[in-house]
């Protein structure tokens, strides 16, 4: 049995591949970059300065969700998306709040671990992890992003 769907144009293709980008991508790499970058002084600055791996966590815990609730607010009041094409400012301040929160709250978990040299080495192999990562999404998802939107123009 086949199924047949509307073909779609290589234009509507180009235009819903930069609606997801600048709606669900975008905000959702903005938080990550924002969360993995912004906690990264607070949660070090407590455990160089006790090496209580708790005390790190705590303070990774709560950087991470004050970073993350800041940016929802930020994201989500920046501007409506009529003009700009971002989308609805619920949904993006969602996505970029929750990216944050996430990249903050990946490299405190380690800090769960009571022996402070293994979550201090574990923090910073999650670290590395990170910005590989957010460089493989960035390389994934806006690598093609200029010859995408170049095909809408």
């Amino acid at each position: 049995m086949t199924i047949l769907t509307p073909a779609r144009s290589p234009r509507r293709a180009g235009r819903d591949q930069r609606s997801f980008l600048l709606q669900r991508a975008q905000p959702a790499m903005t938080g990550l970059i924002d969360g993995s970058l912004s906690t990264l002084a607070p949660i070090f600055a407590v455990a160089f300065a006790t090496h209580q791996p708790h005390y790190a966590f705590l303070a990774g815990l709560a950087t991470a969700l004050g970073a993350g609730v800041s940016m929802a607010f930020s994201e989500g009041l920046s501007d409506t998306g009529d003009l700009t094409g971002r989308g609805h400012p619920f949904l993006r301040g969602k996505i970029t709040g929750a990216g944050t929160f996430l990249g903050g709250i990946l490299h405190t978990l380690p800090f769960l671990i009571p022996a402070y040299r293994a979550a201090l080495a574990a923090a910073l192999a999650t670290i590395i992890f990170e910005l590989v990562a957010l460089a493989w999404i960035r390389w994934r998802f806006f690598a093609s992003v200029s010859a995408a939107l170049g095909a809408v123009s």
